[in-house]
């Protein structure tokens, strides 16, 4: 850490920026071998017929896409412009990620004095380094769904296994709740499962079993979710569940997620044996990723009996899962009553100038999440005696399902209106 601190801090932002690039050019691949339609004109790929052949120059972040602007009249004049201002943003945006996390220590709840600074780097660097691989990969997600109105699981899974792996190695990669600092001494908690409560005894490890079980019913539940099933009511529940069992065991993903199901077990077991802070963390990541999937679902559920039709995509759910394992509940929370704001406002606009109904709900959450990462303490500061409430926090969030229904009923009455 010591050699990092070294470095000037400008020179530690411009390498970043590389990075960043490199970062874009990554998302850049992701969504070209992912979204179908843009396949034939990725850098990464075959040119057309007709096209010059690729040049090693046209792999290069940023300065390749300058490059493919002589394919601009087999592909369209701008093609190139989007993945070129991606790498771009990348570049910019972990630079900038990494002097408001880790310079500004924008995510504290106090300023740290500078001369006790140097206690708190370690903690900031692996939550920065978190926050950026949390933030690619939404961005790759985003751009699929936008492309293609899919968010695939080859984006999300490993996107949640990395911050469950994450936050058990090192639980303090979870947002601070508080931070206190002593002669010498800095410490910091996380925000965990019951925050802002302080966390109860009958929640810890070995050799309480109850919280074992909890923790274990979350994985299972988040692997069942990614099984491929199937669900047809029409000649009974009974032949619907025979036809989803047949598929599940004729499907050989159902047998790869049945290990790694065994494998993340084994290791949930192996943490919760240890105790102490990485148990906290891990069941509060695990708690974390089941509720904020789970809350997607519901809303999916209840969309789709409103609107008789897919409200929304199963790529969400495991988007929002991704997100809460790595933010934790309380966050996503913030992230679920964001977003709609951002797509009640781009839904009318593209219903009245193109008169679509079909929008990407993915990009708004990650969105969402993005605000709620940068702005973490000025909404936790806010957030706090909300949580506070215990129990009426999720009797409040079925009421606001419940005013949600109410709302896509009358969403469905504009778009007949306008169609």
């Amino acid at each position: 850490m010591n050699l990092i601190l070294a470095i000037p801090m400008e020179i530690r932002l411009a390498g970043l920026f590389v990075a960043g690039l490199c970062l874009g050019s990554a998302v850049n691949l992701a969504v070209y071998r992912l979204a179908w339609h843009a396949r034939s004109i990725s850098p990464w790929t075959a040119p057309l017929p007709d096209a010059p052949p690729r040049r090693a120059a046209d792999r290069a972040p940023l300065l390749g896409w300058l490059g493919l602007r002589r394919e601009a009249g087999l592909h369209g004049g701008g093609f190139w412009i989007r993945p070129m201002l991606v790498e771009l943003c990348c570049g910019i945006g972990l630079a900038w990620l990494y002097w408001w996390e880790v310079d500004q220590m924008a995510l504290l709840p106090v300023p740290v004095p500078q001369a006790v600074a140097v206690l708190v780097m370690p903690v900031l660097h692996t939550q920065f380094a978190c926050h950026a691989v949390l933030l690619t990969i939404m961005l790759a997600g985003s751009l699929i769904d936008v492309d293609e109105r899919i968010i695939p699981d080859t984006i999300t899974v490993p996107g949640t296994l990395i911050g469950l792996a994450a936050v058990a190695a090192w639980p303090w990669v979870l947002l601070p709740h508080w931070i206190k600092v002593m002669p010498g001494v800095v410490e910091v908690e996380f925000v965990h499962l019951t925050s802002p409560h302080a966390w109860p005894s009958a929640l810890g490890g070995f050799p309480l079993w109850r919280p074992l079980v909890l923790g274990l019913a979350c994985w299972w539940l988040w692997c069942f979710a990614l099984m491929p099933r199937t669900w047809y009511a029409r000649h009974g529940r009974l032949r619907a569940v025979g036809l989803c069992l047949a598929r599940l065991r004729r499907e050989r993903a159902t047998w790869v997620i049945a290990a790694l199901g065994a494998v993340g077990s084994l290791g949930i077991t192996t943490v919760w044996c240890g105790g102490q802070e990485r148990w906290i963390g891990l069941l509060s990541s695990l708690v974390g990723m089941a509720a904020s999937g789970g809350l997607i679902w519901l809303v999916r559920v209840i969309g789709t009996a409103v609107l008789r039709r897919e409200a929304m995509g199963f790529g969400d759910v495991t988007l929002m899962a991704m997100i809460g394992a790595l933010l934790g509940w309380q966050a996503c929370l913030m992230v679920f009553f964001l977003a709609p704001f951002a797509g009640l406002v781009i839904g009318v606009s593209g219903l009245i100038l193109r008169r679509g109904s079909e929008i990407p709900y993915g990009p708004f959450l990650c969105l969402a999440a993005v605000v709620v990462l940068v702005r973490w303490q000025a909404l936790w500061n806010w957030g706090v005696g909300v949580f506070q409430l215990g129990w009426i926090v999720p009797g409040a969030v079925l009421v606001c399902l419940v005013l949600m229904a109410g709302l896509l009923g009358l969403w469905r009455l504009l778009l007949a209106a306008f169609h």
